[in-house]
């Protein structure tokens, strides 16, 4: 495990679980812990070692975004907002963009830029007590943290100024519905359930995983003729690995592969 004052680093078995660690501000985000937090995602994304991705708060709470305690209405604020947002945004990009797949653990609220967070993630599990809040307007600010964008991707247009415009906070079984989260898990078996579904990741087919997510996400910016091109590209390069040459083993002999993400 590495740690620092924020921000927790944990690697088992191809998993490397992020937790925010400020439990007296529902773990909210200063520069110092948005620049912690972005180091520990490009430490992670960058080990090959790591198949993938958790992203935890503790103590009953995502994450909620910038952490307000320190602004006073100055034009510092403005500056301050920036050097949290940079930092931020370079971490949601990370994980987004990363080739593993990113599991984001919400077991309370995640509200501003914590929404932000737990929507870059390839897959949401929530607490049934977890709440997802857009929460700007409430102190006259526009979102941040990636949420403008993965709202409307995942909810469509139309949801996504009624989350943003009227913010009222959004239940876990509500969350999945809407396809905010994947699932909702009651709280007691919260953390079974994202210890398992990690492992389960990080023992499939990485490198397949990865260039699906990239497929998925490219998807957007193609015509079809453009996106099947890239799909026949892909799946040849696949096709080389070692991972394809396993299941491909596996798959005759009706058992279940062993990936190594190679």
């Amino acid at each position: 495990m590495s740690d620092t004052e924020h921000v927790t680093v944990e690697r088992t078995d191809g998993v490397a679980r992020i937790t925010l660690d400020r439990p007296e501000t529902h773990n909210a985000l200063d520069a110092e812990a948005a620049a912690e937090l972005q180091a520990a995602v490009e430490s992670v994304a960058d080990d090959p070692a790591v198949r993938c991705i958790v992203l935890a708060g503790i103590e009953g709470a995502f994450c909620t975004g910038a952490d307000l305690s320190g602004m006073d209405g100055t034009r510092e604020d403005a500056r301050r907002l920036r050097r949290i947002a940079t930092r931020l945004h370079a971490a949601v990009g990370h994980l987004a963009g990363v080739r593993k797949p990113v599991v984001a653990g919400v077991n309370g609220v995640a509200a501003g830029g914590g929404l932000g967070l737990a929507l870059c993630a390839d897959i949401v599990v929530a607490s049934d007590d977890a709440r997802f809040e857009f929460a700007y307007p409430r102190i006259g600010l526009s979102g941040d943290g990636g949420s403008t964008y993965f709202l409307p991707r995942l909810v469509g247009l139309r949801k996504a100024k009624e989350i943003a415009l009227l913010d009222e906070p959004i239940a876990a079984d509500e969350a999945v519905g809407m396809g905010l989260a994947t699932e909702a898990v009651a709280s007691d078996s919260f953390e079974d359930r994202l210890a398992a579904l990690a492992t389960d990741l990080a023992d499939g087919p990485t490198k397949a995983y990865g260039a699906t997510k990239r497929l998925l996400a490219e998807s957007y910016g193609r015509r079809l003729p453009a996106q099947m091109a890239a799909e026949s590209d892909a799946i040849t390069r696949l096709a080389a690995t070692e991972d394809y040459a396993a299941g491909l083993a596996a798959f005759g002999e009706d058992e279940e592969a062993t990936f190594e993400g190679r």
